[in-house]
């Protein structure tokens, strides 16, 4: 509850709390001695005027006997008269006979107002016993109890009601009173200043030193912040200075070490990288080793292995003609039949050979240039798969260097085996771009698979292939794929970047 109450005291800065904590006490005193002041000021009002009214009362009520008793009430007005006219603080005085009706009533001209009740005091009449003579024939008053017969009070012939008006006695107090409200009011407001002053001589230090904690936090740590007042405040500030002299130096040993530990890491990014230019050399010339050596292979089948399968289908074709023209026999009909299956065996390994060497050198890359090979490869798979291929080309691809065409058919042919093996796909699209004007040959290819997740899965072989071929030859090389989303590769290869072939 008092941490609610107090909410206000949170957004309140240092000078301001200090005027509040000194100043709180001093408008509670304040506020209380202007309240007794008042408060006294009318208690001493209205006892004046009770004591006063008593007293007038009653005197009043002392000396009209005789005036009431004897009807003279002229003289009796102008004495009452002449005391209202000459004491402002009576506003009436009425005199009541004993059959209750007023007699005499005297109302002030200079009196403004009037308190709600009045004071009362008896007319009594008295009889006096009167001893005229003494034993010695001196007449005198008895003044002795016991030769006197006391005083008697036989009724009451009336009263005197005196009403009092407090306006000119509190008037005369409303002075006073503000007399002290304008010394207690001078005293509030140099407490005031004498709380500002010493809010100032606390938050001007503490505002320095604040001044200083940001410019440290700005990154200068090397900050000037003199002691100029004791206490807290001056260990405050002596603690400030000694801190920014301490981080200023450990920022001079961080920056050493800093500078010292980035001419190690540009080192060693020197050394990945010129280790990763050696790499893509290596891999460019094991490529460009591979691509020679599946040529040679490729040529040695063709030129040797197949000639040599022709040369055997054509002396088993021989021997077979010369077995028809023997005379019939079990031993004729085995030599034909054993000519017959050599030609097909030669007839077989010939094909594969055929295979064989497409597969190391497609002869359709020489022939019909990279559209030509890729369009067979995508015809290929699309007939011989449950998956659906299509192909969709833009530009000449006729003046391709030799070696970018064949990096990119190997691109395309390990993409498609991936989407045969691994994706799952219904089917799969083929794009070849070429942008003379960016000087790039784009290759992407989207199947509507399986996808997987890009943060989680490891790459296989085959991404990994494909990315380094990529990179290789300084092209850019972006896979995207999520789970039930299928996989888009995009590939840009540079036309002008020396290409690695395979």
């Amino acid at each position: 509850m008092a941490t609610r109450q107090l909410r206000f005291w949170r957004g309140w800065g240092i000078g301001r709390r200090m005027a509040f904590i000194t100043m709180l006490p001093v408008v509670f005193l304040f506020t209380s001695f202007v309240w007794y002041s008042w408060y006294a000021h009318r208690a001493q009002v209205a006892e004046e005027l009770a004591e006063r009214g008593r007293i007038l009362s009653r005197a009043l009520a002392e000396t009209s006997e005789y005036n009431v008793i004897s009807g003279n009430l002229s003289d009796l007005r102008l004495t009452i008269n002449g005391l209202v006219q000459s004491d402002s603080s009576i506003y009436r005085i009425d005199v009541i006979d004993a059959s209750g009706r007023a007699a005499v009533r005297v109302v002030s001209e200079s009196a403004r107002d009037a308190q709600p009740h009045y004071y009362e005091a008896p007319i009594r009449k008295q009889v006096v016993w009167i001893n005229l003579f003494s034993d010695n024939g001196t007449p005198h008053v008895s003044a002795s109890s016991v030769s006197r017969p006391p005083t008697l009070t036989t009724e009451v012939v009336g009263w005197v009601r005196v009403t009092m008006s407090p306006a000119n006695m509190m008037d005369k107090q409303a002075g006073r009173f503000r007399v002290e409200l304008t010394i207690a009011a001078l005293a509030l407001a140099a407490s005031g200043v004498l709380a500002w002053v010493l809010a100032r001589s606390l938050t001007v230090p503490l505002r320095e030193a604040i001044g200083a904690l940001r410019s440290i936090r700005g990154g200068n740590y090397r900050v000037n912040l003199p002691v100029t007042t004791g206490g807290e405040v001056g260990e405050l500030q002596s603690s400030i200075g000694d801190m920014s002299l301490a981080l200023d130096e450990s920022k001079r040993d961080l920056e050493n070490k800093v500078a010292e530990r980035t001419r190690d890491l540009l080192a060693s990014r020197n050394e990945a990288v010129r280790a990763d230019a050696d790499k893509r050399k290596l891999i460019q010339k094991v490529n460009s080793i591979i691509e020679d050596e599946r040529k040679s292979i490729a040529v040695e089948i063709h030129d040797e292995l197949n000639a040599s399968l022709i040369a055997a289908r054509l002396e088993a074709q021989a021997i077979g003609a010369l077995a028809s023209k023997a005379a019939p026999g079990p031993e004729v009909d085995e030599i034909r039949r054993k000519s017959e299956a050599i030609t097909k065996l030669a007839l077989d390994l010939y094909a594969n050979g055929r295979r064989l060497v497409r597969r190391l050198r497609p002869e359709v890359l020489d022939m019909l240039g990279l559209h030509g090979a890729v369009e067979e490869m995508v015809r290929h798979y699309d007939s011989t798969s449950g998956c659906r291929f299509d192909l969709h080309s833009e530009g000449d691809f006729a003046r391709l260097p030799n070696e970018l065409a064949i990096s990119a058919y190997r691109i395309v042919q390990e993409a498609l085996s991936n989407v045969m093996k691994h994706s799952g796909a219904r089917s799969a699209h083929v794009s070849l771009l070429l942008d003379e004007a960016k000087g790039q040959l784009r290759i992407r290819v989207v199947d509507d698979g399986h996808g997987f997740d890009l943060a989680s899965a490891s790459e296989g072989i085959g991404i990994i292939g494909m990315r380094e071929r990529v990179y290789a030859v300084q092209g850019v090389f972006e896979v995207r794929s999520a789970p039930g989303e299928g996989t888009d590769v995009a590939i840009a290869l540079p036309l002008e970047a020396p290409v690695a072939v395979a």
